[in-house]
């Protein structure tokens, strides 16, 4: 019985410095944790993406509050859009040359058709510890036949 106990012993103590070999070198975060904010990111300030159909005519690109915001919300899955993918155009895209919003408006594709989605960038953090505020900038209104970005807002273009 004894060696059975080493040898489990062994297996453990292995497990656990392939364990802590893994989890070390990023940062402490093991996949199935780092893709669920809640695990990776929880109380630290966000960014999401949030699309409303609006009419192009009534377009403010002033920072809104979610009571406030305009026109009907536009359902991403029901069309078969990835929210993910919209909120990582608005999130982590550092260049806007013309391959990059084309590649915005082909995610959004035939749901264009005769429509005008205004797609905001949603900033949110915890304040004082007990609430969330939540700030909605208008970022870019795709229209059937042009892209429009907020003027208030810089982005580099190639």
């Amino acid at each position: 019985m004894t060696e059975l106990y080493r040898k489990a012993l062994r297996v453990i103590v292995g497990v656990l410095i392939s364990f802590a070999l893994l989890v070390g070198t990023h940062l402490g975060e093991f996949w199935p944790f780092s893709i669920y904010p809640m695990f990776s990111r929880g109380g630290h300030p966000w960014v999401r993406a949030v699309v409303r159909n609006v009419d192009p005519a009534m377009v403010s690109w002033q920072p809104e509050t979610e009571a406030s915001l305009p026109g009907r919300p536009f359902p991403l899955a029901p069309a078969g859009i990835n929210q993910n993918d919209v909120a990582n155009f608005v999130s982590k895209s550092d260049r806007w040359d013309a391959r990059r919003v084309g590649a915005l408006r082909h995610v959004f594709g035939e749901n264009l058709g005769g429509r005008a989605l205004l797609v905001y960038r949603t900033d949110g953090r915890i304040v004082n510890g007990d609430s969330v505020a939540v700030v909605y900038t208008p970022f870019i209104l795709l229209t059937p036949d042009a892209t429009h970005f907020n003027p208030d807002l810089t982005y580099p273009m190639d």
